[in-house]
This record gives C-alpha cells, sequence and structure tokens, in this order.
C-alpha cells in the first residue's frame, strides 16, 4: 500500500506542526501532502523548514472541499487519506488503516477528544434515504482507495460544510463500502471550543437540503428529512429562549436564516442535479478547474 496525507490547513501553525509530528511517529513511510489556505500565521515558514512534508499546496481559497480537492490532485498514493490540520495520529492508526482499506473502499474511524467534563469519542453513523443504505465517515479521519475518490471527482466545492456527508451520499449511490475501525483513532491535542450560538444557520440547511436534493431529488424523504431537522434545532432554540440563553429576537432571526437557507439550498441543489445527471452528481468536483494552486513547493 502507498499510502498519501493529505492535510488540509487554515491559520493552524501550531496544531499542524502537532498533527505532523504524529504522523512522523506513527507513519513515517506516507506520503504528507499539506494544503494551505490563505494563512496569516507563519504556516508556510513552518511547513517549508519541515523534512518531513513531501508537498506543500497553497491556495486561495477558504473553502475547505477546495483544500481537500488541491490535495487529491497532487498526491501520488494508491490510497489517499484526509486528516484535519489540528488532529493527531494515534499509535494504532497505521495498522487499523492498512486492515479497513484491504477489503473495503473507504476506512474511518473515531476521534477522542479532551473537553471540559471528560473525554467524549465517536460511533458509526448510518442512514437509510430514500431507500440507500448511507454510511457516514469523518472528514477529517478517512482513508480511500484511489479509486473511489475518483469515482465521486472529489468533494463538491460548492459546499463550505458538509462535504463529507454529501460524499458519503455519492459513495453509497456507487456501491462503495465504508468501513468503521475502532483502532484508527485521531485525538485532538486542544480543548474544541464552539457550540450552538456559533453556527451558521443559514449555511448549514442551505448544505442540508443542497446536498438531498442533489442525491435524491425533489421527492418526500427529502422534505422530510430537512424539516425533522429544522423542528428539532427549533425545539432547542425554543429551549434556550426558556432559559434566557438565547434572545426572542435571536430565536426569530436564526428561524430567518433558516428558512433562507433550505430555499437557496433546494434551487441550487436542482441546478446541481440538472448539470450531472451521472452517479457523480459533482458538478463542482476536481476535474471542473485547474486553478486551485497559488504555489507548489514538491519536494518528492
Amino acid at each position: 500500500m502507498d499510502l498519501s496525507v493529505v492535510l488540509p490547513t487554515l491559520n493552524g501553525r501550531d496544531r499542524l506542526a502537532a498533527s505532523l509530528d504524529a504522523l512522523a511517529a506513527h507513519a513515517p513511510d506516507a506520503e504528507v501532502v499539506v494544503v494551505n489556505g490563505p494563512s496569516a500565521d507563519g504556516t508556510t515558514g513552518m511547513v517549508r523548514e519541515r523534512d518531513d512534508v513531501d508537498v506543500l499546496v497553497e491556495i486561495s481559497d477558504r473553502n475547505l472541499n477546495v483544500a481537500r480537492n488541491a490535495g487529491i490532485e497532487v498526491a501520488s498514493g494508491d490510497v489517499l487519506a484526509l486528516l484535519r490540520y489540528d488532529l493527531s495520529v494515534e499509535s494504532s492508526w497505521l495498522s487499523a488503516l492498512e486492515d479497513g482499506i484491504e477489503d473495503a473502499d473507504v476506512v474511518t474511524g473515531p476521534l477522542h477528544q479532551t473537553l471540559g467534563n471528560g473525554m467524549t469519542t465517536e460511533s458509526l453513523e448510518q442512514n437509510t434515504i430514500a431507500g440507500r443504505e448511507v454510511t457516514y465517515f469523518n472528514g477529517g479521519n478517512v482513508a480511500f482507495r484511489r479509486q473511489a475518490i475518483e469515482a465521486l471527482d472529489g468533494f463538491d466545492e460548492y459546499l463550505e460544510t458538509g462535504g463529507a456527508r454529501d460524499a458519503a451520499h455519492r459513495l453509497a449511490h456507487f456501491g462503495k463500502d465504508v468501513v468503521w475501525e475502532p483502532e484508527m483513532c485521531v485525538r485532538r491535542e486542544f480543548e474544541a471550543d464552539g457550540g450552538i450560538s456559533e453556527r451558521d444557520w443559514g449555511w448549514k440547511y442551505r448544505a442540508l437540503t443542497y446536498r438531498l436534493v442533489k442525491n435524491y431529488g425533489p421527492r418526500p424523504a427529502t422534505a422530510q428529512r430537512t424539516l425533522k431537522h429544522a423542528l428539532s434545532d427549533a425545539a432547542h432554540a425554543a429551549y434556550g429562549v426558556l432559559t434566557g440563553d438565547v434572545t426572542p429576537s435571536g430565536w426569530v432571526g436564526t428561524g430567518r436564516d433558516v428558512i433562507a437557507g433550505i430555499s437557496t439550498g433546494a434551487s441550487d441543489g436542482l441546478v446541481a442535479r440538472a448539470r450531472d445527471r451521472s452517479r457523480t452528481r459533482n458538478p463542482h468536483g476536481c476535474s471542473k478547474r485547474a486553478d486551485r494552486a497559488v504555489a507548489r513547493y514538491d519536494w518528492r
């Protein structure tokens, strides 16, 4: 197995350095490709000073899926792993990846992270949508056989969020196997930030509706799944109003963002479905442009 590891990053120099250190320790023979967005924290200099990075690609976009595709374009391995810049592989990661990918098209594993109330981890997530069995994967800890990622034409660059979930739907359409390996572990070295109040609700629902309409069309299952998410989030936000964590005007504003996101996502999903009627369902994929990189440093 020839393994390439692609690490998209943006203003994450110190965390990226920790991730690269872990890769050097636990997967020293892997080809390492760093895709750096328009960082302003010295990431470029740090990477260029290391001798364990094979390729550095500089891009001008702040879109994670553009970065993923830029890395996929230059990676040479027959197995391509995607790793978040702020995650570090554990000692069992490589052997678990090798075991999983031997009989599957895609392999993923859990994220261990330390929060204020202790350690959390992930488990396998699956769903059935319009008769299609979908196995989701962690977009920051996943490995593909080259044939599988090429069949998808990479990730959909329309999406600013939810690119991995969109790819999971399309993998299911191709009948590709996604295997969960509990020992293919990564960990977060820094405490995670964020919360529900920081979400971009408009983009969440724009991405959700877009990928459902694009992959399944305007059918009842699509509307039901979107409505289920919206009702759940609305109830949670309403509880926040009752407890004083969310203002009534904030709740109304969030509702407007959700409605606008659903409307835009549905419209754009229909356009995308019409533009690519193949099973790939990716009118914004790897093959659609050749100008992602503004600079490339190749030390192979």
